[in-house]
């Protein structure tokens, strides 16, 4: 890609970080304007594929409605898309699951969850907390027990002359 066009969609770049993959269950909030007034309407569904990278990025959720299925496609750096909340996290093998298009019902078109780290949520920021950020104190070795001699064993000898 030219360098020019490069630096000029990297200073588009609206959101850097994304939350989200293949498989994981999202809550889309979008501004939607109706007339003067503007609010906002949340899609939430499965993330069924993600096209490109960088400013140029589009992912497609997949969502059930009334036992119709419906997708969309949204641009990620989309100033139309005030939040992009991931709710659940899913384990999958593929990059786009157009399988999904074929199961109408929630029941079919489950997705296994994954093991995500734990997200917490504290004053606007999200923070992961993962085993690195939790302090340990390396345990002291303990000292062993200081054992006693064992008494040396008799032979009858030695048994007879005591009795």
């Amino acid at each position: 890609m030219n360098a020019t066009i490069r630096k000029i969609e990297d200073g588009q770049v609206i959101r850097k970080n994304v939350p989200f993959k293949v498989g994981d269950t999202v809550k889309v909030s979008l501004r939607i304007k109706e007339g003067e007034k503007e609010r906002i309407q949340i899609y939430e569904g499965l993330v069924t594929g993600i096209q490109g990278s960088g400013g140029k990025m589009k992912f497609t959720v997949r969502k059930i409605s009334y036992g119709v299925g419906v997708e969309k496609t949204f641009y990620y750096n989309s100033p139309m898309i005030k939040d992009i909340k991931p709710t659940r996290s899913g384990k999958v093998r593929r990059a786009k699951l157009f399988y999904l298009r074929g199961k109408l019902n929630k029941k079919d078109a489950r997705i296994q969850e994954g093991k995500k780290a734990l997200q917490v949520h504290s004053e606007g920021a999200l923070e992961t907390a993962t085993a690195a950020n939790v302090e340990t104190v390396p345990a002291e070795p303990a000292e062993a027990p200081k054992a006693e001699p064992a008494p040396a064993p008799q032979t009858e000898q030695a048994k007879g002359e005591k009795a």
